[in-house]
């Protein structure tokens, strides 16, 4: 249940500086942008309650809170590499210094621990000179890390170095970081505007409708996909597996998967499926062998987890360690037809690294650019504690809080998962 103030993004203060952009719009302060476009939908919540769930629109404000000139700016870049990294930073800087004067901007290296005295990380200077050809490069020019750090300690640089913006790009760990940071600013009383730009290859923060990087390593992934089906048509019994990222959702899949239409089976880990029986996966894909003497198969990293021990171990982020699905299914789809004296041609590919690690796509590109600049109408504002996005075609602002409640997710019995399944003929395995 979302109540109304859920959606109410956090001012430092009244604006009284005019902006100094030249646009021929503003948005104003009231703009909002509907969360459900189903006209029924959104007509009983005007008549049930008298509103309906929104979000702030996102854009240049007329006023400003901060002065540019005085203004001191740092990004830091959290999590896994993802594509599109070094555009966003470079966006961010290029809209601080032309549209906004803004001329003190800073990198912070290493994600939060450059934040953190003890680990002597410096501060890097940020201009437009030395960010101008970033987007030709994959991962992130300031680095990254993983991992929780002292919120006191990272307040008390912050404050020491007059730093005025921090955005953050990054995933949910990274937006939880931003909402503790956020959190300590206001108990002590620092005008320090928390802005989140969300950063995730797997697509699921919530109330976004797509992230940056997303794009890219659907792009990247079907390329693999297609090489697989080559692979696996080009031997007798040839099975292609591919494993590709998404711990908790399975987007990157299930786009990938429509997208090459090569996949047979998508296994992701919002549905479960069991291997053995009659009607499990292993005799159904004995079965199409028999019939087409090939096939791919297209795993997310976070499915099957039931087929493993929990061992409660968790990484430097707080995530749980998840067993290794790929290798799995590779060593028991070989077992069970070395069992059965069934021959095949089993080549398993994990092209996870690759991917990550790749300059974004054009479409990404462009996105990347679009989240710089309202991540920077926003914080110019005085908007603090926020995350920028996009919701029905708009871009908006969205309370942290709001954006880590819980993971976006594939729908089992949604629209999505539905098009997989009449995409490949796949049957649940359940």
């Amino acid at each position: 249940m979302i109540e109304r103030s859920d959606t109410n993004v956090y001012s430092l203060g009244e604006c009284t500086l005019p902006s100094p952009l030249r646009v021929p719009q503003f948005i104003g302060e009231g703009e909002r942008v509907i969360l459900d476009v189903e006209y029924g939908k959104v007509e009983s919540a005007f008549a049930r309650n008298g509103w309906a769930p929104s979000f702030e629109n996102a854009g240049p404000r007329k006023m400003i809170y901060f002065n540019p000139v005085a203004t001191r700016a740092a990004i830091v870049t959290c999590g896994g590499l993802c594509p599109g990294l070094n555009n966003v930073i470079r966006g961010l800087v290029m809209s601080l210094y032309y549209q906004y004067g803004v001329t003190s901007i800073y990198g912070i290296r290493y994600g939060y621990e450059g934040l953190i005295p003890s680990y002597g990380h410096e501060f890097l200077r940020l201009t437009p000179e030395n960010v101008d050809e970033l987007p030709a490069y994959g991962g992130s020019l300031l680095g990254s890390s993983r991992g929780d750090q002292d919120v006191v300690e990272t307040v008390n640089t912050l404050e020491k170095n007059n730093i005025s913006i921090l955005f953050t790009i990054g995933g949910d760990g990274t937006l939880r970081g931003a909402q503790d940071i956020f959190n300590e600013c206001r108990k002590r009383g620092l005008k320090i505007a928390v802005v989140g730009i969300p950063k995730t290859i797997d697509n699921d923060i919530s109330f976004v409708d797509r992230t940056f990087g997303f794009e890219t390593a659907v792009s990247e992934a079907t390329r693999v996909l297609n090489a697989a089906h080559e692979e696996a048509r080009g031997a007798r019994n040839g099975i292609g597996l591919v494993k590709v990222m998404g711990r908790d959702s399975g987007f990157i899949a299930a786009y990938t998967s429509l997208a090459s239409n090569v996949a047979n089976y998508v296994l992701i880990p919002e549905v479960k499926f069991k291997l053995g029986g009659d009607d499990g996966l292993l005799a159904h894909l004995q079965a199409r062998l028999v019939q087409k003497r090939h096939a791919v198969i297209l795993v997310a990293e976070g499915a099957g987890q039931d087929f493993f021990e929990d061992r409660n171990e968790v990484d430097a982020s707080g995530n749980k360690k998840y067993g290794d699905i790929g290798a799995y299914l590779r060593d028991e789809i070989r077992g069970y037809f070395e069992k059965i004296n069934f021959h095949v041609n089993l080549k398993y590919i994990d092209p996870s690294y690759f991917i990550r690690s790749v300059p974004a796509s054009a479409d990404d590109a462009v996105y990347c650019i679009m989240l710089a600049q309202n991540a920077v109408h926003g914080a110019m504002a005085g908007k603090s504690g926020m995350v920028v996005g996009r919701w029905n075609s708009y871009f908006t602002f969205i309370p942290i809080s709001m954006a880590v409640r819980q993971r976006k997710k594939v729908d089992p019995n949604g629209y999505l998962w539905s098009i997989v399944k009449g995409a490949t003929g796949q049957q649940d395995f359940v």
